[in-house]
């Protein structure tokens, strides 16, 4: 299982490196969403206020932290949040759409990471034992 964690971090790390380094460099332009629209307000009040290059700082901390297996627990703890807001704004602001390749990727890389490192987060949902 080792292997593929390492595969599904590296994949993760990619995605999240590109997404980000993008935000400063723009070497990929990525489309507008129509003016006025639910997608555009969002990005409105993001983009201007600094919050969104936070977030982008934060992919590019989280993925690198995600990368290590040593450090692999902290970086999901960053990126976590980051991935459930994608989904959101995918879901509820694009009604679906875009979900597949990236953001399915990203969210099934991620829950997998997840699976495989549950032992690390064991302590924070103690099950009692059976009586």
């Amino acid at each position: 299982m080792k292997p593929a964690a390492n595969v599904a971090a590296f994949l993760l790390f990619g995605i999240f490196q590109f997404a980000a380094w993008n935000h400063f460099f723009r070497f990929q332009e990525m489309p507008a969403p129509p003016e006025g629209s639910a997608p555009a307000l969002f990005m409105g009040a993001m983009v201007p206020t600094g919050y969104f290059t936070f977030v982008k700082v934060l992919e590019i901390l989280g993925s690198l932290l995600t990368l290590v297996p040593a450090t692999r627990s902290l970086g999901l703890l960053i990126v976590g949040p980051i991935v459930v807001n994608i989904l959101c704004f995918h879901g509820f602001l694009l009604g679906g759409a875009g979900l597949f390749p990236l953001p399915l990727v990203v969210s099934l890389c991620s829950a997998f990471l997840l699976w495989t490192e549950r032992g690390r987060f064991r302590h924070l949902f103690p099950i009692p034992p059976a009586p």
